[in-house]
């Protein structure tokens, strides 16, 4: 069964950094597309960004210049660089990936908070 593990959420002030981590493990399908997604109160789950496996990016508006996607298709993991984060950005945030059958797989998600 394939697991998909999220790390690296946590409180931190509006203009700071954090960097979310996601391993999969227990995976014996060659994974297409890593990417994060975010999910506020009251609000539906949305696309932050994502990677393929070639390395092209996709970000949404509300984060391009301040969010970095990478991946290591060797370790198959994902990290996502939040760099002046705003009080808006405050959501739980989910890895995902998307093997070439076009399942998806999710982790629980990881709670970031940006105070202001």
């Amino acid at each position: 069964q394939v697991q998909v593990v999220e790390s690296g959420g946590g409180l931190v002030q509006a203009g700071g950094s954090l960097r979310l981590s996601c391993a999969v493990s227990r995976n014996t399908f060659a994974i297409n597309v890593m990417g994060w997604y975010r999910q506020a109160p009251g609000k539906q789950r949305a696309l932050v960004a994502s990677i393929s496996r070639g390395g092209n990016t996709n970000y949404a508006d509300p984060v391009l210049c301040r969010f970095t996607i990478s991946r290591d298709n060797a370790k198959n993991t994902v990290d996502l660089q939040m760099n002046s984060l705003k009080p808006e950005d405050t959501a739980v945030y989910y890895c995902n990936i998307r093997i070439f059958t076009g399942t998806n797989f999710w982790g629980q998600g990881t709670q970031v908070t940006v105070s202001s």
